[in-house]
C-alpha cells in the first residue's frame, strides 16, 4: 500500500461485517499465545461475534485504499459493552480496538480514538472509557501517549487477569486538539 494514500475514518456499513470480524482477528491473533487455548478460543469466538452484534452504539471503521483496516467499537454504558451495569459507568466506552498488523504504525488506531472521541463530545459526554490488560502492553503505552488515565474505580476481572480501567476527560483533551 502507499504510504501517501489516505485513511478515510467512517461507520461501518452492515454488509461490511465479515471483513471488520476479518480485521479484528488478524489483529488480536497476536495473543494466541499469551492465552490458554480454551481462554484463546473463547475470546476469538468473541471477538467475531461481536462483529455481528447490534450491541454497538456504533461501529467505527478506518479504510485504506478501499480497504477496512482498523476498527472500534462504542458504547454508551458498561450495561452495553459488557452486560455490567453494575459497573456504574454511564458514559461511552470503547471496545475492540484493531488495527491490521500490516498497516500499523500509520496512526490508524489514533484516527479511530479521536473519532469516537469526537462522537462522545457530539453525544454530550465530558469521558471516554476503555479497558484493557498488562497483555496488550503496545495498546496501553498508546492510550496513555493519548492522554488517557487509570480508572481504578471501573477495574474488573476476567477470571483471573485484571482488566484495568482508563478514562480521559475530553473537553480540552490533547487526543481531540488534532482531530478537527
Amino acid at each position: 500500500m502507499d504510504s501517501v494514500q489516505e485513511v478515510i475514518v467512517r461507520d461501518a456499513q452492515e454488509w461490511e461485517s465479515e471483513a471488520v470480524a476479518v480485521v479484528m482477528l488478524e489483529s488480536y491473533q497476536q495473543y494466541a499465545f499469551d492465552l490458554p487455548e480454551e481462554r484463546w478460543v473463547e475470546y476469538r469466538d468473541s471477538i467475531r461475534n461481536s462483529a455481528f452484534s447490534s450491541a454497538p452504539y456504533a461501529r467505527i471503521v478506518a479504510e485504506l485504499g478501499g480497504e477496512i483496516v482498523g476498527s472500534v467499537q462504542l458504547f454508551l454504558s458498561s450495561e452495553a459493552a459488557y452486560g455490567k451495569p453494575e459497573m456504574g459507568i454511564n458514559s461511552p466506552i470503547i471496545r475492540l480496538l484493531a488495527v491490521s498488523p500490516g498497516t500499523r504504525g500509520r496512526g490508524i488506531a489514533t484516527l479511530l480514538i479521536q473519532e469516537a472521541a469526537r462522537r462522545c463530545l457530539q453525544l454530550g459526554a465530558s469521558t471516554l472509557n476503555l479497558h484493557t490488560s498488562d497483555m496488550m502492553a503496545s495498546a496501553v503505552k498508546l492510550y496513555e501517549r493519548l492522554g488517557f488515565e487509570r480508572a481504578y474505580d471501573t477495574d474488573t476481572f476476567n477470571g483471573d487477569t485484571l482488566v484495568k480501567g482508563y478514562r480521559i476527560e475530553l473537553p480540552g483533551s490533547l487526543l481531540l486538539q488534532s482531530a478537527v
